[in-house]
């Protein structure tokens, strides 16, 4: 939960661009995961698994927590494990990216 206020704010200031922030959460209690959610102030989206051998991390092999992946516009992984400040560096530098005008065109 540590993550959370990073990215907090980076979802309030990329409200407005191209940006989706997913979370997968495995704790086992569906309602202490949701008490959390209000108490952290989570207002994107975040699917509970109900365990670490969940479908999302069992599908994308996770194996340590938290784990973060940053997917580009083409839904390819782009960058593992930023955290803090360094997320949002990687997030603005691919935001920036599709931005730039397509070679040729």
């Amino acid at each position: 939960m540590g993550e959370i206020p990073h990215e907090k704010a980076l979802v309030e200031r990329l409200k407005d661009a191209p940006f989706a922030l997913l979370g997968v959460n495995t704790d086992d209690d569906k309602d202490e995961y949701k008490k959390k959610l209000g108490e952290y102030g989570v207002t994107w989206r975040s699917a509970w698994q109900g365990g670490t051998d969940g479908p999302i991390p069992t599908k994308w092999g996770i194996r340590s927590y938290p784990s973060i992946y940053v997917l580009d516009a083409q839904h390819v992984i782009r960058h593992i494990g930023p955290r803090g400040e360094e997320l949002g560096r990687v997030v603005d530098e691919l935001l920036a990216e599709g931005k730039r005008p397509k070679a040729g065109g």
